[in-house]
Parts: C-alpha cells; structure tokens; sequence
C-alpha cells in the first residue's frame, strides 16, 4: 500500500520515516478517602507525543538532512501531515543524528508535540476579538459555507478548489479527527 508522504510546514519527506509512535496521554489524579477508599479524578487530555525514526538513503543523503534540520531551527508551529496519523498543529521539538552521517547515509529520528490550541471549539473561535486588516476591523458577519463531501473529495483538494490554506480548512473542521479521511456525505466547512 503506497501511503502519501509525510509533510510539515514547508517541509515533504522524500520518502516516509521507517517507525512511527504516538503517545496519548490522559492527566489523572487519586484522591485518598476514608477507610483505605480512592477516588480518581480526570484531569484532561494531554497532548500528543508523536516520534519517529527513518534514513535518508542516496546520493545527497546528509543534504536531506541539513535541509530537515533547518526546519527544526525554524521554530513556532506547524501543521504535521502524517500519512496515518490525525494531522495536527505541532512543534518540532527534537531531532536527533543517530549515527556518524555519511554523505549517501543518515539514521536520524524526530519527535513532535502536539499543539492542543487546535482543539479549541467554535464557541471559543467565536468569542475571539475580530482579525484586523490594514488597521481595519473585519467582521465575521458572512455565514459560514459547507461542502458536502463526494467520491474522490479529500480535505486538500477541498482546500484549493475553495481557495483556503489547509491547516485554515483543518482549523475550521474540529469534528475531522484524521484529514485523511473524509466520509462521503459528510459536512465541511470551507469558509
């Protein structure tokens, strides 16, 4: 099965990393009670801790790998495309030369943090002030519009044809937990 390749910000892998991991994470707390008795308390959903390992193979190898390193010195978030993982907002937060580079050979591996800003719901998106414009305050007064999803429609390719960034289009669309899978039939917001 030929998956697609794993982006992030400006960034395309040439070819997928080898092993993959994500960690969910939940906060808990227990709280003592009488007669040797607990409760337990659910303190929310932590971020996601997604990892990595692969090799640049082939002649530029180590270039690869200066140019996925000056990624990581970029900094901020970014939105990460995995071809199996829920696309999220994230930050580079580490990545690491496994081996003495050669030029036609680097093992490296990488790790992101989720950015759970993301996941704030449209109430709250709402209740933010209005974006300004050359000083100006825009009002969000337009309706917002949908596209009902068809055969062969992905969040990309809704992304272009409605003239929207994607990691915008993802934004709008919290109820899409993986972009890379989208239902026929079902309601996306494009604007």
């Amino acid at each position: 099965m030929d998956l697609s390749p794993m982006r992030y910000k400006g960034y395309t892998w040439p070819h997928n990393p080898r092993i993959y991991s994500i960690d969910f994470q939940r906060a808990m707390a227990a709280h003592k009670m009488p007669f040797g008795r607990y409760q337990l308390q659910d303190l929310g959903m932590g971020h996601r801790v997604m990892k990595g390992s692969g090799e640049f193979v082939g002649p530029g190898a180590y270039e690869e790998f200066q140019r996925l390193a000056c990624l990581f010195y970029e900094g901020g978030t970014g939105l990460l495309v995995h071809p199996l993982w829920q696309a999220a907002d994230a930050y580079f937060v580490a990545l690491r030369l496994e081996q003495t580079p050669r030029p036609d050979y680097v093992r490296y591996s990488f790790e992101f943090w989720e950015e759970v800003g993301r996941y704030r719901g449209v109430a709250d998106r709402a209740a933010e002030p209005a974006r300004s414009l050359s000083g100006a305050a825009v009002q969000t007064a337009a309706q917002p519009e949908y596209h009902r999803v068809v055969k062969g429609d992905t969040l990309w390719g809704l992304a272009r044809r409605y003239g929207v960034d994607l990691k915008e289009l993802v934004a709008l669309n919290p109820q899409i937990k993986n972009p890379n899978l989208i239902y026929v039939g079902q309601e996306v917001r494009v604007r």
